[in-house]
């Protein structure tokens, strides 16, 4: 079967190291919070991208964490494409 978006974003922060992503301005850290408040805030969370950002004690905007999510999903997106995802 196909891995979720979830599981391959869980690879990529992973992947990153414990220094997090330098290009992105996210720690490690950061990035596992973030995972775990999609897990908690689902698509159908009103005011989601609210509930994240309190969820990870305010350290990114909701706009921010939007925009962060777009571009990881954008990017999940290739890499099922590419059929480089190896999970």
């Amino acid at each position: 079967s196909r891995p979720s978006w979830l599981a391959i974003y869980t690879s990529m922060s992973s992947a990153a190291g414990s220094k997090g992503s330098a290009a992105t301005g996210w720690t490690q850290r950061q990035n596992k919070q973030f995972e775990c408040a999609l897990a908690v805030y689902d698509r159908d969370t009103p005011h989601r991208w609210h509930d994240v950002a309190r969820y990870m004690g305010g350290a990114k905007s909701a706009d921010e964490l939007r925009r962060h999510f777009e571009r990881l999903v954008h990017d999940v997106a290739q890499i099922e494409s590419s059929g480089r995802y190896a999970g």
